[in-house]
């Protein structure tokens, strides 16, 4: 594996419109589009594709955005090896507040550490 390009890292980075794209015109009973397009945002503000802080952020593209880093961490990627677990859990508690939703990521470490939740292998 090696490291994505900035053309590379760039392209990824338009995968949540692309998902709001191809969900806006399904009717769902939650806002999936707007989860998906929201779920690379950052409650710091940092994030993207617009930018958004804080409540501006549905409660769950705050919990999709937990999920998905703790995922993408712990598993291997076609750029990637693996970090595992521990170093997705660290990362969430590390900016828990900062980028992370504070009550998510102590939802989301208390599902792993103390209920012994496990990802699929």
């Amino acid at each position: 594996p090696t490291q994505l390009s900035e053309l590379e890292y760039n392209l990824i980075k338009t995968h949540p419109s692309s998902g709001h794209a191809i969900l806006k015109d399904i009717e769902f009973p939650w806002p999936i589009a707007r989860i998906v397009l929201e779920h690379h945002e950052r409650i710091d503000g940092s994030g993207y594709p617009c930018g958004l802080k804080g409540e501006g952020i549905l409660l769950e593209s705050r919990i999709l955005a937990v999920a998905d880093v703790v995922e993408a961490i712990s598993s291997n990627r076609p750029y990637r090896a693996a970090f595992g677990i521990e170093a997705g859990l660290s990362e969430i508690e590390k900016n828990k507040g900062i980028l992370y939703d504070a009550e998510v990521v102590d939802a989301c470490l208390r599902l792993f550490r103390e209920k012994h939740y496990t990802l699929a292998a």
